[in-house]
């Protein structure tokens, strides 16, 4: 794997959670409420790797990352990874809230009879 590992991990998560999507969480269908929900965060955890390379507290093994790096040093992976994890996150949550609302219906039903 070397330089593609990190990349091959977060195409994995995005792989696994992709049939959520197609099973009704609906989340890649609002992306103007996916941004709200997943920048602001983003935003405040990159600044913060920034800071902790720019102080030397921290750093990615060259052998894992492909070197593609954006300002401030942030590996491309690193940037990647503070999205496509919020987003199989809140994919994972919207599959389990359209579970359990499609569970409850049913329960409701089959009282009713």
């Amino acid at each position: 794997m070397g330089k593609a590992e990190y990349l091959i991990v977060l195409a994995a998560c995005v792989l696994v959670t992709l049939p959520l999507e197609m099973a009704g969480a609906r989340v890649y269908r609002r992306p103007k409420r996916l941004a709200g929900a997943i920048l602001p965060v983003a935003v405040v955890f990159l600044i913060w790797d920034a800071l902790a390379i720019a102080g030397g507290v921290w750093g990615y093994a060259p052998g894992f990352v492909t070197g593609i790096r954006a300002p401030f040093s942030i590996p491309l992976e690193e940037i990647l990874f503070f999205v496509v994890i919020p987003v199989c996150g809140v994919l994972t949550y919207e599959a389990v809230q359209v579970t359990l609302t499609a569970v409850r219906r049913r329960s409701e039903k089959v009282a009713s009879r």
